[in-house]
């Protein structure tokens, strides 16, 4: 098993530990164009540069993920410092799930 593959099969697991919250969002950071070229169905797209300024609810734990891993790491930790339950999910790159297109 290569690193890649390590890595989206973490993905794949951490998502669907996500959808079975009950008490979960799940945040997609990347920008709106890169949202609309394929998401988890369950996710809200919330852009990095846009993070400080969304209300986000204090009562659910935020599952956070970009494209690489690199974006959702920073949301994550500035949203851990602002008081949240925020969990890094990593990168939905190479991700072989079912994702939603569009809107």
């Amino acid at each position: 098993m290569g690193l890649f593959t390590l890595f989206q099969s973490s993905f794949a697991q951490e998502a669907e530990r996500a959808k079975a919250d009950k008490n979960a969002l799940i945040i997609d950071v990347r920008t709106r164009e890169e949202y609309r070229d394929g998401h988890l169905p369950e996710a809200v797209n919330i852009p990095l540069d846009t993070i400080a300024n969304a209300d986000l609810p204090r009562d659910k734990k935020l599952f956070i993920h970009c494209l690489s891993g690199a974006r959702s790491r920073r949301a994550a930790v500035y949203l851990k410092q602002q008081g949240y339950d925020a969990v890094d999910i990593g990168g939905i790159a190479g991700y072989r799930g079912d994702l939603k297109y569009g809107d």
